[in-house]
């Protein structure tokens, strides 16, 4: 019989709350130890002149002592359910259907919870679905748990309940009615039909009452276009999967452009097949992921991008006008034919912030009945009135208007214009502000009104016609909030609850599904009657307008980066840090100037000792409109005579103090329009870059990116275009495919888990680096130490220039020099980037190679091989050598210098209470002195195995994913069991286009590529 007697050495144990039984039960070592008196302060440590030698013995034991208490984990104790939730098992993810509808980006999600909070986002591929969620949507759950958000409403500047926040705009909104004055509604895009139907109920109680919308980014005048010709204020749709030829000007199809979201139907095409792909030339300014993804690229000023447009009209429609004369007249006839040739398999793009190049547009994709242009699913997004927007700013300074309610705007940060606004908004006798944030607008209104996030609001969203989406909430508002919805019902006097009018109203919008199916689904789609075009409808006045574009001086092309958008979510650390596919710089905008033009203004970039990236500062100015002091960047392929600045940086208002970067470009947003023209003089000093990438060439480096053409392609070999790398054998040239520095091992038994990666399908978006943030708790590390090389992201893209015209023609030049100092000269030569390059793009990330040379160096075995073919690492056994880093061919590893967690120098997400609810539990957060890197996801693998174990039956294809190859919304990145036969990934591992990078070096890695194709002809 085991005995249950209690006992104990010292009196002081029966006393349960005494904490020195607990000091002596969990420490070691009772006394503090006295290190910190040199080890934390650095100034004492470094002005010491005690020997290494003598400082060993001197702190001796007391180091290992230090380092083992350094070594023990927090003791977190947490209180366990009372009741528990029926739909929360803790240490099981749920996942949500929603929809993102921010007035930007609008996309069908999935958010995965972990015991009620969400930490991520995932694409939802039910089929049917308007999804493809790019960084920014990412990143938006982490915007959920920003510790500046507004927590409850104020009333000038002092907290207040919301019955005291309806009491006074209800108040107003009599008053005004009374009046007869102008009560004015400013949203952004909604894109929301039942809003839409409580804002017809207020205006029926207020008559006065009318809605602006009003987009930060407009696309005002594509909606007047498309307005003009069908009726219905939308955006033409495009499925470029049934594009065989796909010309854009200035149309950045793989970004932003109409709302994005084109990639997968883009990547279909370009994949070739039976010896097909499509071509896609872009003619642009700016470079944009668009152009770097296409086949052949046409630098232009906006005025020849206006008058190439006007000659490509002019030969598919035979319009009686004037011959028009361009700069690159024999490409762009060379277009002409391509299009004309395709006719139906043709479509033209624009993103011209010009009305009359829209209407060419639509003009000339009805003249060749494309395949790929829809104007039935017309996007119902970004529907913005600049000409009403404009109207209201006059009235505010007139006085004319009485009550003034916002809802997702920032007009003070936003608008060029903004101290008309400002100025106007102090002669409003009412003004309100629903925002997230105590912004640039909030600061400056009446009332304050604290708004929910997306993920804690019910909405619905039509984000195409025909397609009916709903917004659930994942978590209970955080904060004392009210959705927008709910106010308008308030003050409309319905005392029905937003839920129950949804619910009800939905019901008037779906046919086939019922309202649990459609809140579990996340949308559905209905049959829509198609759009007539006005066969009034002409384009020569357009087309005559058009012909006489011309430069005067620099013209200007703002757009956004896909980081920040149109800034909403600046203070997102994710967003700050994620490098821009084609700078790869972080945490800052700039404008970007060619290297002829850059020259010519005495501006340069250059780099200095610890590999930063530094650069001139230049001056702005638009009109009236003046930026100081804004960096500069040397941008091959910038079309000469142009410049490029990025909307959604310099932000001050609810911004924490390190996210306060970047110069405002809404500055220089002149009536709204992306187009203007500048003079940009130097100014004196230097502006210190973050920029991940410095290396701009191949180099020597061959089998780092294969490409080739789509005519050899088809005609050669495999061996001709995707050779495999010759290595001595006993003095023979032997394929290295063949020789194996280490004995293999079995690895057909079980599961062995292989990445491929796609070059042709890869646009460079970097959804995937985000995606890698959120589910591995990635630390972000401050511009500081980015610039020091010290960027921990686990996933890098590369982005590699040509030094030609072509790679190829970098192949050409590498082969046809002879000599040592002519083979000197040529490398260095190349790594100048041509002034229009070709760009390639690489996602590289640890390789999990069979035979890792990491694996081998490590001194205590912290990093070693998985059955199932991943590089594990035990973190617990690091000590932080680094020689797995200096032995990776791939330089895919990361090593922690800091605390990033709960440390107050890295005041991002991690440095707070609610910044720290995103991170994944199924993750380690790693402390100091560490190397991690990516793991291939192991912990969402063993979730899947478990999964289908539980449920009594075999793993599907697909249901393994990694977080990167499920973010990838084009399909370049697909993860699976090599192992299973049947498996896609297996099939991609025998596809002739597959090769393994630095193949030459063995390590046999289980991530691998497919050579890129250009479509050249």
């Amino acid at each position: 019989m085991a005995s249950n007697k209690k006992y104990w050495k010292s009196v002081e144990e029966l006393n349960e709350n005494s904490s020195i039984v607990e000091t002596l039960r969990n420490n070691e070592f009772v006394e503090q130890i006295p290190v910190d008196e040199f080890l934390g302060n650095e100034e004492n440590l470094s002005n010491s002149a005690t020997s290494r030698r003598d400082f060993l013995k001197y702190v001796g034991f007391s180091t290992a002592a230090a380092s083992l208490a350094a070594c023990e984990g927090p003791v977190v104790k947490s209180i366990p359910y009372v009741v528990q939730p029926e739909e929360i098992i803790p240490g099981v993810a749920d996942f949500y259907a929603t929809t993102i509808a921010d007035g930007f980006d609008f996309a069908n999600i999935l958010i995965k919870t972990r015991e009620g909070r969400p930490i991520k986002v995932e694409n939802n591929n039910l089929e049917g679905s308007n999804t493809g969620a790019n960084a920014r949507v990412h990143a938006s759950v982490l915007s959920l748990y920003d510790s500046l958000r507004l927590k409850q409403p104020k009333i000038a500047g002092k907290t207040a309940s919301w019955g005291e926040v309806n009491a006074k705009v209800k108040a107003s909104l009599e008053d005004a009615n009374v009046k007869g004055a102008s009560v004015v509604l400013l949203t952004n895009t909604m894109a929301s039909p039942s809003t839409d139907a409580l804002i017809t109920e207020l205006k029926a109680k207020y008559p006065t009452v009318k809605q602006v919308v009003y987009d930060a980014v407009s696309e005002s005048n594509a909606l007047d276009a498309f307005e003009s010709v069908y009726g219905v204020r939308a955006l033409a749709n495009y499925d470029f999967s049934k594009a065989d030829v796909i010309v854009s000007i200035g149309a950045d199809i793989l970004g932003d452009w109409q709302g994005g979201g084109y990639d997968a139907g883009y990547a279909k095409g370009r994949i070739p097949k039976q010896g097909k792909m499509s071509k896609h030339i872009q003619i642009e300014a700016n470079m944009s992921l668009a152009g770097a993804n296409a086949d052949k690229r046409l630098p232009m000023t906006i005025a020849q991008q206006k008058l190439t447009l006007v000659k490509i009209y002019k030969a598919i429609t035979a319009a009686a006008i004037s011959d028009v004369k361009v700069e690159k007249e024999a490409e762009v006839n060379k277009v002409i034919e391509q299009l004309k040739s395709a006719r139906g398999k043709g479509v033209l793009v624009s993103g011209l912030d010009d009305v009359d190049a829209q209407m060419l547009v639509l003009a000339i994709n009805s003249a060749i009945a494309s395949e790929a242009f829809d104007p039935n699913g017309a996007k119902l997004i970004r529907k913005g009135n600049n000409k009403d927007v404009a109207q209201l700013v006059a009235d505010m300074k007139a006085g004319s208007i009485h009550t003034l309610i916002m809802s997702g705007v920032n007009p003070v940060y936003t608008l060029p214009n903004s101290k008309d606004f400002s100025e106007g908004l102090k002669k409003v006798k009412l003004s309100v502000a629903f925002s997230m944030k105590e912004d640039e607008t909030a600061k400056n209104t009446t009332i304050a009104a604290a708004a929910p996030h997306y993920l804690e609001s019910w909405s619905d969203v039509t984000i195409v016609r025909g397609h009916y989406s709903v917004m659930q909430p994942t978590i209970r508002p955080l904060f004392d909030t009210k959705q927008f919805q709910e106010a308008l019902m308030t003050w409309s006097e319905n005392s029905a609850k937003y839920y129950d009018y949804l619910k009800a109203f939905s019901a008037t919008q779906i046919v086939d599904k019922s309202w649990n199916q459609i809140v579990h689904d996340g949308f559905s789609k209905s049959e829509v009657m198609p759009l007539v075009a006005n066969p009034e409808f002409s384009v020569t006045a357009s087309a005559s307008k058009l012909a006489q574009a011309k430069a005067v001086g620099m013209e200007l092309v703002l757009y956004t980066k896909t980081g920040l958008g149109d800034g909403q979510q600046a203070n997102n650390p994710w967003l700050q840090e994620f490098p821009d596919p084609i700078t790869r710089v972080s945490w800052d905008n700039y404008v970007t100037v060619s290297k002829a033009d850059a020259d010519r203004l005495g501006l340069k970039n250059w780099n200095v000792a610890n590999g930063g990236m530094n650069g001139s500062y230049a001056t702005l100015k638009v009109g009236d409109a003046t930026l100081l002091k804004v960096p500069v960047i040397v941008q091959p392929g910038q079309a000469k005579g142009t410049a490029g600045l990025a909307f959604g940086y310099g932000k001050v208002e609810g911004m924490k103090q390190d996210m306060q970067v970047g110069v405002n470009a809404y500055t220089l947003y002149s009536n709204l329009n992306a187009n203007q023209f500048v003079s940009i003089t130097k100014e004196d000093g230097e502006h210190e870059f973050a920029c991940v990438q410095l290396q701009k060439t191949l180099m020597g480096r061959g089998d780092i990116i294969k490409e080739t053409t789509l005519d050899i392609f088809k005609k050669e070999d495999a061996k001709v275009w995707n050779p495999v790398p010759m290595v001595s054998l006993d003095h023979k040239a032997t394929p290295a495919t063949e020789v194996d520095l280490w004995t293999s091992f079995d690895r057909t038994t079980g599961h062995h888990f292989n990445l491929s990666i796609d070059l042709n399908a890869c646009t460079g978006c970097g959804a995937c680096v985000i995606a890698c943030h959120a589910e591995n708790n990635v630390p972000v590390v401050g511009k500081d130490e980015v610039r020091r090389s010290r960027d921990m992201h686990w996933l890098r893209i590369d982005r590699y220039y040509s030094h030609e015209e072509t790679f190829s023609g970098d192949v050409k030049l590498k082969e046809d020099t002879t000599g040592l100092m002519a083979s000197i000269n040529t490398l260095s030569d190349m790594e100048d980037p041509s002034d229009n390059p070709q760009i390639a793009f690489q996602p590289v990330m640890c390789q999990h190679c069979n035979h890792a040379p990491c694996e081998t160096v490590c001194p205590v075995a912290a990093t070693s091989h998985g059955r199932e073919g991943q590089n594990h690492m035990a973190y617990n056994r690091c000590v932080g050598t680094r020689y797995c880093a200096n032995n990776c061919p791939y330089k895919v590893r990361r090593f922690n210098w800091f605390l990033y967690n709960k440390n107050s120098e890295f005041d991002y997400h991690m440095n707070d209470d609610l910044g720290r609810m995103v991170l994944n539990p199924d993750v380690n957060v790693r402390s100091r002195g560490v190397m991690e890197k990516c793991s291939m996801c192991i912990q969402m693998t063993q979730a899947t195995k478990l999964n289908a174990k539980r449920e009594g039956r075999l793993i599907k294809d697909g249901e393994f994913q990694t977080a990167c190859s499920a973010a990838c919304s084009s399909g370049a990145m697909i993860f699976g069991d090599v192992n299973d036969k049947e498996s896609q990934v297996a099939k991609l591992a025998e596809d002739d286009r597959m090769y393994h990078l630095l193949e030459h070096i063995g390590t046999k890695p289980n991530v691998f590529y497919h050579v890129k194709v250009r479509n050249d002809k």
